[in-house]
């Protein structure tokens, strides 16, 4: 059976970005077609970035408070189920000081990653399992490679932001899981031992604005808040927290899976396992 799906995980600062773009480069060369979906992909075909929903009557009362915006909105809203999907950040891009800061702001109030928790995960696994039929129907010999959508954006959103449960956490996970197994998987964790280097990392290498988002998030809400953990120290508590459970995970997972250590950074040493992964017949 085809590989269609690669997944690359890990944590902030592990390296996701570079060993994802490693093995599109590796396929590449083999003479396969790829696509490759980093994180923040506005157009990404399973996930959901900068997009908000709103039901019919959420959106009625949207409109009549920003009546400027209200053509922008009706045009690039796209009805689904019993509401409206808004692409915020695309409009914005778009169309710049057009689309006003203030309807931005309130529109990511009702972003998708801002939804309760059951919400959420009603939107994202049906994406998924639209994602998976699209693929299937295609029937496209391509090989679509995915960056940290898989098991970090369900844990930033039931652990870091909603403190679910281990099962919530888990069963989320696993229903992603359900959804894509069509396309024989493969999953590629990238380890770092050393958390807090790692993050550190990750401060100095990135802006500011970064950093100070990244740790208001961990610490001020869900598991991070029920503990009282603040700054830097607090932020790598939770990531220590979802890297255990991350863990969990990948031993429960079904699919084929791979656990790669970056631990040094060696960018050779990853180069040779990746080909090494990517010739035993994991991808064909």
């Amino acid at each position: 059976m085809a590989r269609q799906l690669i997944l690359v995980e890990g944590l902030p600062g592990s390296g996701k970005s570079t060993i994802a773009q490693m093995i599109s480069n590796i396929l590449v060369q083999r003479g396969l077609r790829v696509q490759l979906f980093q994180e923040g992909d506005l157009n990404h075909p399973a996930d959901y970035e900068g997009v908000a929903f709103y039901t019919e009557e959420q959106f009625g009362d949207l409109l009549d408070a920003h009546q400027a915006c209200r053509d922008i909105l009706k045009s690039r809203a796209i009805a689904y189920r019993n509401g409206y999907l808004i692409p915020y950040r695309q409009i914005k891009e778009e169309l710049g000081e057009a689309f006003p800061d203030h309807t931005v702001q309130e529109i990511f109030s009702r972003d998708i990653y801002e939804l309760p928790f059951e919400q959420n995960k009603d939107l994202i696994t049906s994406k998924w399992r639209s994602f998976t039929e699209s693929v299937l129907a295609a029937n496209e010999d391509t090989v679509i490679i995915f960056e940290c959508c898989f098991i970090q954006n369900p844990l930033t959103m039931g652990l870091v932001k909603c403190n679910q449960s281990r099962e919530d956490n888990v069963n989320y996970v696993l229903e992603l899981e359900r959804m894509v197994q069509a396309l024989n998987p493969l999953l590629i964790y990238i380890d770092q031992k050393d958390i807090a280097h790692t993050f550190d990392k990750a401060v100095k290498e990135r802006p500011k604005e970064w950093s100070e988002g990244f740790i208001h998030y961990y610490t001020n809400q869900g598991w991070g808040a029920s503990r009282g953990y603040h700054g830097v120290p607090g932020t790598v508590k939770v990531l220590q927290a979802r890297k255990e459970l991350e863990t969990e995970i990948f031993q429960i997972l079904k699919m084929d899976k791979y656990w790669l250590d970056n631990s040094e950074y060696n960018l050779s040493a990853c180069q040779n396992e990746l080909e090494n992964i990517l010739n035993g017949g994991l991808v064909s």
